[in-house]
């Protein structure tokens, strides 16, 4: 999946129906029954699943062709690194998060952030029931399975905020067993994964949202290089809004859901429909989508205050260096109109 920043599990650098969105029509007026499509490729940072419904709902339920698209979604994988893909330009956008969009800039690189689709980063602590480990302030110091890439990203945020303290750490290895075998242990997990295949082992586990105690990361997000946003603006603007269109008609559910979730299960035979369900209800039930800057500005949308706010909070957990001009590392132009609302 991958790039470095990426939260661990991925390993590496780091709509139809509304109102609003229905009312919006490509920028170039082209004809959805125009003759040429635009191609648009995004490359995804893992195998097809729900949590990248929307991308699929756009392309399963023609939204993309009505803006004039022909939108090339692309599943990565445990051996795929996006970011090295966008690099080369093999890729035309890829599904990323903060950490590495504040990266580009650090190392002077050509790309930015134009859009978020997670509003909170799935990414949790998860914990066994009736052992006093109910909040994230009970677990500080208390062994928690940590991946590597989580030790350059969630982690320093929770040692700021809670004082958690680096010999806390255990090796996670992607394996539940050592945590289903001791109920001491805590581990690291996405909200929409993990948690469901630790049900299925038969647990009910307590399951922390790391973004509910502020950590800031826009997750699902579209990175792209700054020559694109340049060179073909109505291009990028028309893929950012059939985007948005598709994932609101996604959270929203209904029967175009069936052909998106088909078109997840061919690009994904491990997959099953009932784990893209589970996924489903719990991005609606925490919010992950539709949530802080979407409810105003619509799915995508993003904020230079909250831009802000998360560089300054990892800067002083010492993830980024100070003197980061953090406005260079997105781009408000495309978003913040209201699809998906």
């Amino acid at each position: 999946m991958m790039s470095r920043f990426r939260i661990d599990r991925r390993r590496a650098l780091g709509l139809a129906g509304s109102a609003v969105a229905s009312a919006i029509v490509p920028l170039t007026g082209r004809s959805a029954n125009a003759q040429t499509l635009d191609k648009v490729s995004y490359q995804t940072n893992w195998r097809a699943q729900a949590e990248h419904g929307g991308f699929y709902y756009a392309v399963a339920n023609g939204i993309y062709k009505k803006y004039g698209i022909e939108a090339d979604i692309r599943p990565g994988g445990p051996q795929q690194n996006p970011s090295q893909l966008l690099l080369a330009g093999r890729v035309d956008m890829i599904m990323s998060n903060s950490f590495e969009a504040i990266r580009y800039v650090q190392e002077s690189a050509p790309f930015l952030c134009i859009s978020a689709i997670f509003q909170k980063d799935p990414q949790v602590l998860i914990c066994h029931p009736g052992v006093g480990n109910d909040t994230l302030a009970a677990l500080k110091g208390k062994p928690i399975l940590v991946g590597a890439a989580g030790r350059s990203s969630y982690w320093p945020f929770l040692k700021a905020k809670f004082g958690y303290g680096d010999e806390q750490i255990r090796p996670y290895t992607f394996n539940m067993a050592p945590f289903l075998a001791d109920k001491s242990l805590c581990q690291q997990g996405f909200v929409s994964s993990e948690p469901f295949a630790i049900e299925q082992a038969g647990v009910k586990p307590i399951v922390h949202l790391i973004a509910d105690a502020g950590f800031d990361n826009y997750n699902t997000t579209i990175n792209i290089s700054r020559k694109m946003t340049e060179e073909k603006r109505d291009l990028v603007q028309r893929f950012v809004n059939a985007s948005a269109e598709g994932w609101a008609a996604y959270m929203k559910g209904g029967e175009g859901n069936k052909a998106a979730d088909a078109l997840i299960l061919k690009d994904n035979p491990d997959m099953d429909q009932v784990k893209i369900n589970f996924a489903l209800n719990v991005m609606r039930t925490n919010g992950i989508v539709q949530s802080g800057d979407a409810l105003k500005g619509g799915i995508g949308a993003m904020s230079a205050a909250r831009w802000l706010k998360f560089y300054t909070d990892m800067s002083d957990a010492g993830v980024f260096p100070k003197g980061i001009d953090v406005t260079k590392a997105y781009s408000l132009d495309f978003i913040n109109k209201g699809v998906g609302l």
